[in-house]
């Protein structure tokens, strides 16, 4: 299968492209970036035959899927642009910034019916795919999940600490992990209960750099969640899943009991790096011409919950 990378160089498109050298049968075969001079040098370093500095150079190629690294507000054209040129689609998270966006993708996925599935990577982590095999079988219910996701960024810059063109978001860019993961181990569904709270906005970057937000599932579980982007300390996203027969803690692809006690997730996932798992059922999706987990059809309730808690932001101004 031929696939094209568009922002190939940017954090989460190396990370990607890190992964598809894991994955049989798959060949990079084209890698898009605006920068003509870094896809270039980007292209030479690991041996791609071909990059481009438009998304429709890359539809045009002979390629056929596109995983999408690109910065959120172009992810709902370009995506579209990629169906209805008959391209399947693998979208970085957010699927978009906005529940408008998000619907249009939905419909033109609907229409072509083309995979277009969303990189909601927390759902095939092993630690967090441990957790839901053990909800799945009965063996835990879920009453609690208290997420903390903190990052020291008071300036606008990406993971690899360069200037970003565009501007993170504490809640479409980072809560919408968490937001999905929740409604996901409960069941699926929008959030019966979701409200939020922000601080002071920064004048710099127009965003609030701290935000909490608690949600409520069907089945009574509750999940509270703190983002901050002035943590100055350890970085990232940590879980802890309080259970009716055990506490267990999230760390990225590693889970440990209550106690600290690490648990063994071998034989839970062909990989430990959940970004290869993402894009090892994307390819499998496509193949067998079957629905993948984190359709964009299934994503667009977390985008519902999140726009719910950001109406509750517009009103509270």
């Amino acid at each position: 299968m031929k696939i094209c990378v568009a922002g190939a160089y940017g954090a989460f498109g190396l990370k990607h492209l890190d992964a598809l050298r894991n994955i049989e049968e798959i060949e990079v075969s084209s890698i898009m970036g605006p920068n003509k001079s870094k896809i270039e040098a980007l292209a030479k370093e690991r041996g791609i035959p071909r990059c481009f500095t438009e998304l429709k150079e890359c539809i045009e190629d002979d390629i056929d899927a596109l995983i999408l690294a690109t910065p959120p507000h172009l992810h709902a054209g370009q995506a579209i642009a990629c169906m209805d040129a008959g391209k399947h689609i693998l979208i970085e998270i957010p699927m978009a910034d906005s529940l408008e966006d998000s619907k249009r993708i939905v419909q033109k996925q609907r229409e072509t019916g083309l995979t277009c599935m969303a990189g909601h990577v927390r759902r095939f982590n092993p630690s967090h795919q441990w957790i839901r095999n053990k909800i799945t079988t009965g063996e835990l219910k879920l009453q609690q999940l208290d997420v903390q996701t903190y990052f020291f960024r008071r300036t606008n810059t990406n993971a690899k600490g360069e200037p970003r063109s565009w501007t993170d978001h504490l809640l479409w860019h980072h809560a919408c992990h968490t937001v999905d993961l929740f409604q996901y181990q409960t069941g699926g569904g929008k959030a019966v209960q979701a409200y939020g709270l922000q601080g002071p906005i920064n004048p710099e970057l127009g965003i609030a750099m701290d935000m909490s937000i608690g949600m409520k599932a069907k089945n009574g579980a509750i999940c509270t969640l703190s983002l901050s982007f002035n943590n100055d300390g350890p970085f990232g996203t940590f879980f802890r899943y309080i259970c009716d027969k055990g506490t267990y803690l999230a760390r990225y692809d590693d889970l440990f009991d209550g106690n600290n006690n690490q648990i063994d997730l071998s034989g839970v996932a062909l990989s430990n790096n959940g970004l290869e798992l993402i894009d090892r059922e994307f390819f499998l999706a496509v193949r067998q011409g079957r629905k993948p987990n984190s359709c964009v059809t299934d994503v667009i309730s977390a985008m519902e919950t999140l726009d719910h808690i950001n109406s509750g932001f517009e009103y509270g101004r």
